[in-house]
């Protein structure tokens, strides 16, 4: 089964949130996002560690009115959530219990349970028992204390769902997309260092890229999206006098993908393209390395960025930052871009 077949498929779940690194924001922004919009409470499952949701509430009860936590209804199964009673916060135990974690600490328990969260959660979008996926923020660093290989969330994704149908992560490419209100970008790589990142601006990748943003945005009813793609050095390279990417890499994807029929132009130079499509001459950016496309979206829209993984068999959405390690246990942290992820997973499935 292909990414858009099993999409087609339409699961009727709830939408499945992970709690994130126990010892970081996302159990306190999953308790205060409920807080804040409680008719969210119907349509949501945590896939998380029971007793540190539990925690979670009792710190956003703190900081919220009424005074008192969100009770916690324990699932015993995912297909119990209908049963969930009114008012309560539906939690699946999806990892070991862990150890008492302290807020704030990056370790390898906490970075384990959180990889544990994300796994469960994947696997049951796989299975088509979730409508679509919302993953709270982990430690990089925690994920690798506990053995986890994977640099974060969105490779860890593709390889589990290649994993489950059978393919090779070369047969089941997957693109980092940020968003916030007025632009949207999709990264060539992810978590890569620089020198590796512009090693992987090739005409294969970038092509591929312009590819899976098309269908991506098609498929969110876009007929024919307009799609910009970034040059990688100072000016879109000024016809070769700063390098010759855009003339031997760049270009000749975009022009694999008119051929298409995509409508896909380039390469802009980087230091306008992203104002261009903020004013609306775009609907989407293309970047070739993760900074170059993720500096603009996190200066325009932090508090409401959304992370999306374009090209899974299921719909997955994150908000745009991380764990927040100084803010943990403070119910300070703001759950404004989760909101926006929930809102953005139920949205892109609903179409």
């Amino acid at each position: 089964m292909t990414a858009s077949e099993h999409l087609s498929s339409a699961p009727q779940g709830p939408v499945l949130l992970t709690m994130g690194d126990p010892a970081g924001i996302g159990p306190e922004i999953i308790a205060l996002a409920v807080r804040e919009r409680p008719a969210l409470l119907s349509q949501l499952v945590v896939a998380g560690d029971v007793e540190t949701m539990r925690r979670a509430t009792h710190v956003a009860a703190l900081r919220s009115q009424p005074a008192w936590p969100t009770p916690i209804a324990e699932l015993s199964m995912l297909s119990d959530w209908r049963q969930t009673p009114p008012g309560c916060l539906a939690v699946v135990q999806a990892c070991h219990a862990p150890d008492a974690v302290a807020w704030g600490q990056v370790s390898a328990v906490a970075g384990r349970a959180a990889a544990e969260c994300i796994r469960f959660a994947a696997e049951a979008a796989l299975r088509n028992e979730a409508k679509a996926l919302v993953t709270a923020p982990v430690h990089k660093e925690a994920l690798a204390f506990a053995g986890v290989s994977h640099p974060g969330h969105t490779e860890m994704l593709q390889s589990i769902a290649a994993e489950h149908l059978g393919v090779s992560l070369d047969r089941l490419p997957v693109r980092m997309m940020l968003s916030c209100p007025g632009l949207s970008t999709v990264l060539v790589s992810i978590h890569v260092s620089l020198r590796d990142a512009l090693a992987a601006v090739s005409v294969e990748q970038v092509a591929k890229t312009i590819r899976l943003t098309h269908v991506h945005f098609q498929r969110a009813g876009h007929d024919r999206p307009r799609i910009a793609v970034a040059g990688l050095n100072p000016h879109a390279g000024e016809g070769g006098l700063f390098g010759r990417e855009e003339i031997d890499v760049i270009a000749p994807a975009i022009g694999q993908a008119q051929g298409e029929g995509i409508d896909a132009t380039g390469p802009h130079a980087p230091d306008t393209v992203f104002m261009r499509a903020r004013r609306g001459e775009f609907d989407v950016v293309i970047a070739m390395y993760h900074d170059q496309g993720l500096i603009p979206v996190k200066l325009l829209g932090l508090d409401d960025g959304v992370n999306t993984t374009i090209g899974l068999p299921f719909v997955r959405t994150s908000p745009d930052h991380g764990t927040a390690m100084d803010l943990a246990g403070t119910g300070l942290a703001s759950p404004s871009s989760l909101l926006a992820a929930i809102e953005a997973a139920v949205s892109d499935f609903s179409r």
